[in-house]
């Protein structure tokens, strides 16, 4: 039998739950079903008019919806949702009562559009509102729930609260390495013993006018909205940039000592976790790649690997012109000769870019692909670019057996993280 510790000593840390939800539906099997068949969950977007709007197309998951609408809310009810299949499957603790701490990956909590139309409603102005208009609005004691999510957020204190995990939770926001940075922080907490289990999730329901223009204005999004399903391309020549998606995954972990005292079935581990930061510039990648080439050696180091044990690299694979190019940077320097056979592929080519819940949902992925010996393929490759030799599993997902893998996280602002998953022991 495998031990319980790992090379430095350290409890293993391994995964007994998984839930996630995409535009591509709700649970793990109607996501790998659609996933591994090449399905697009890109379409155009009806909820808010795209009138004079650039970018017209997401992957939002407009089959689950909240009473006011808002990315705080509706991110809430996905996180809610893979919650509780994580925790159906693993069978841990008792209902309402998850035995150890939540960490938590969200987008930043801010006012939109309706609550502020509400409140002006609520001011009486006539005319133009100012202000002190809404500020007597807020005053009259009608929007206490506003006033608790804008201003504390309370998103993570809600799910501790319904699922009754341990200690206070730990909300985190490092953009599109988010949920990444969550599952590095549940591994420390069971390796450093200050518990046994941790519930790690990431969501994102941030897709409203607001972010679709701010994402235009940094000439991040893709324009090709017809037809949307052909819209992300990641790693071909003619990509022009991320489309934006909403999802939510959530996973328990667990240390391989306790697991197996219970009996639990082990899905995978979580082997090792690196980041390394990039103040290069707010949204761009330092040109010369090294923090992403000290990220992925970070987290190989972390687990006591060397390049050539991995045999799968879950992309970042936004389908950027620049992201692409300087991932393509990273794998080459790190995997050297093995670059341009070792299999990449990017989820976002079928889900968009889940942003702050990309890494939880991408991890659970990635540990679908190790135990069902499946690799997902990056659908829309039609056009090769010369510049990025990679075998990205072309459109047709593809039968590997793969004990070691990498899914990469890389956050504007320069926020790195890498996660190396493997097979179960």
């Amino acid at each position: 039998m495998t031990k319980n510790t790992d090379h430095l000593g350290r409890p293993i840390v391994v995964v007994t739950g998984i839930g996630v939800l995409t535009s591509l539906g709700q649970g793990k099997e109607a996501n790998w079903t659609a996933l591994t068949s090449g399905v697009s969950g890109i379409h155009r977007i009806t909820r808010f008019p795209t009138a004079g709007m650039r970018t017209t197309i997401a992957a939002t998951v407009d089959f689950v919806s909240v009473d006011d609408m808002s990315a705080p809310a509706l991110s809430e009810r996905l996180a809610d949702l893979v919650i509780q299949e994580a925790i159906s499957e693993s069978g841990i603790g008792a209902k309402g009562d998850f035995p150890g701490p939540l960490f938590l990956a969200l987008p930043p909590v801010e006012m939109e559009w309706p609550q502020r139309q509400a409140l002006a409603a609520a001011s009486g102005a006539n005319e133009t509102v100012a202000y002190d208009d809404l500020l007597r609005a807020a005053g009259t004691g009608q929007f206490g729930a506003y006033y608790e999510r804008f201003l504390f957020g309370s998103v993570a204190e809600h799910l501790a609260d319904r699922f009754g995990t341990k200690g206070s939770p730990v909300a985190t926001s490092t953009a599109c390495a988010s949920g990444g940075t969550a599952i590095q922080l549940g591994v420390e907490a069971i390796r450093r013993g200050e518990s046994n289990a941790a519930l790690v999730v990431g969501t994102d329901a941030s897709i409203n006018q607001e972010s679709i223009i701010r994402f235009s204005l940094l000439s991040a999004l893709s324009t090709r909205n017809d037809p949307p399903s052909a819209s992300a391309r990641p790693f071909s020549k003619d990509r022009d940039g991320f489309v934006m998606a909403e999802g939510a995954g959530a996973l328990v972990l667990e240390s391989l000592e306790s697991a197996r005292a219970r009996g639990a079935t082990i899905l995978g581990v979580i082997e090792g976790c690196g980041e390394a930061a990039d103040g290069f510039h707010r949204t761009r990648s330092s040109p010369d790649g090294k923090p992403i080439i000290a990220c992925m050696r970070n987290a190989l180091a972390d687990a006591g690997l060397s390049p050539d044990d991995i045999g799968y690299v879950n992309a970042h694979g936004t389908g950027t012109p620049e992201n692409d190019k300087m991932e393509w940077v990273g794998v080459s320097a790190v995997f050297g000769e093995r670059a341009g056979s070792i299999p990449v592929s990017s989820n976002k080519s079928m889900i968009g870019h889940t942003l702050t819940a990309a890494g939880a949902i991408e991890a659970i992925f990635t540990l679908m692909s190790i135990s069902r010996g499946v690799l997902p393929p990056t659908i829309n490759y039609d056009t090769p670019d010369p510049t990025v030799p990679i075998d990205c599993v072309p459109n047709v997902a593809r039968p590997a057996k793969v004990k070691h893998a990498i899914s990469n996280s890389f956050g504007f602002g320069g926020q790195n993280v890498c996660v190396v998953l493997g097979a179960a022991p």
